[in-house]
């Protein structure tokens, strides 16, 4: 758990700073550039520098395991920051293609529309490019060595992807726009990059909706994905065997990083106190080789979940 931290830290550092140089470079090139496409871009690198800090901030919180105040732990925040991180994002997704339609409505009716200054945009296209490539492998590398369990360098590795993949995509319209001025498209070389935002936000707003619902998901306790039930009932399946008892029900709940696993388990035999602690000690070091950091609860009962 401690080297999940450590990468997380240094992610979110590295975000600080990457997204703080790539906001100031997308308002100043926007302006200098009069292109909505790159203050877009801008505007969405600012509420990256935002929750890269409030990332940072809540990852050192996770360190601190279950107290008096928070008796489940905190791995809700975790869920909390991907929710409205997701949140914020379309947020910005919906601002963007609302301007991108005006200013498309605005040409088709009146026929005027703001030119492009190419210089600046040209030079900001390769500099982000290369910051966003250097961002994204970073983070998506420290994801994988953390063992795929941070949903915070899972999230913050796409939207620096998302962020990368604007900037490339809007180059290349650019760029075609350029060269193809003077062919059969050139009535909407005015407008191009607009067009070219709208498309972008109506591709993505589904998969960052998506992790928006996630996020809600695990806050009202939903349960986990299918797999993962799978994957820890059949690491419990041969120990309580051999115990003789019979598994009445099991829930598992994903907070952030964090698996709760309810074992309701009926024994075949009177049993002590002292025995259950030992059996649950079994069933959880099972259970964390297959999930890294699950917390299992047995309960001793012949019914299932619902009381019956």
């Amino acid at each position: 758990m401690t080297d999940i931290f450590r990468r997380e830290k240094r992610s979110m550092i590295a975000a600080m700073i990457g997204s703080l140089i790539m906001a100031v470079s997308g308002v100043v090139a926007g302006i200098i550039g009069n292109s909505e496409a790159i203050m877009m871009d801008g505007l969405f690198s600012t509420i990256g520098f935002v929750f890269a800090l409030l990332g940072l901030r809540i990852s050192q919180r996770l360190k601190n395991g279950p107290d008096r105040i928070r008796p489940e732990g905190y791995g809700a925040e975790e869920s909390l920051f991907t929710a409205f991180r997701a949140l914020t994002v379309l947020g910005l997704i919906i601002f963007a293609a609302g301007n991108s339609s005006m200013t498309i409505y605005q040409y088709v009716a009146t026929g005027e529309a703001s030119g492009l200054i190419l210089g600046p945009i040209l030079v900001y296209f390769f500099f982000i490019g290369i910051l966003c490539s250097i961002l994204w492998s970073f983070h998506y590398r420290n994801w994988i060595l953390s063992g795929k369990r941070s949903d915070i360098l899972r999230l913050e590795a796409k939207a620096t992807a998302f962020d990368g993949l604007i900037t490339g995509i809007v180059a290349i319209a650019f760029f075609s726009a350029y060269h193809f001025q003077d062919s059969f498209i050139a009535p909407i070389v005015p407008i191009i990059d607009s067009l070219v935002v709208l498309i972008l936000c109506l591709i993505f707003f589904s998969n960052f909706f998506s992790d928006f619902k996630s996020g809600i998901s695990e806050l009202i306790k939903s349960t986990a994905h299918p797999n993962d039930i799978a994957s820890i009932r059949r690491a419990i399946r041969q120990i309580l065997i051999d115990e003789f008892g019979k598994i009445q029900d099991l829930t598992v709940i994903k907070t952030g990083r964090i698996y709760e696993v309810n074992i309701y388990y009926t024994p075949k035999f009177k049993i002590s106190a002292s025995e259950i602690d030992l059996l649950q000690d079994k069933l959880t070091q099972s259970i964390q080789n297959v999930i890294e950091g699950a917390r299992v609860r047995m309960l001793v009962t012949e019914r299932k979940r619902s009381g019956l």
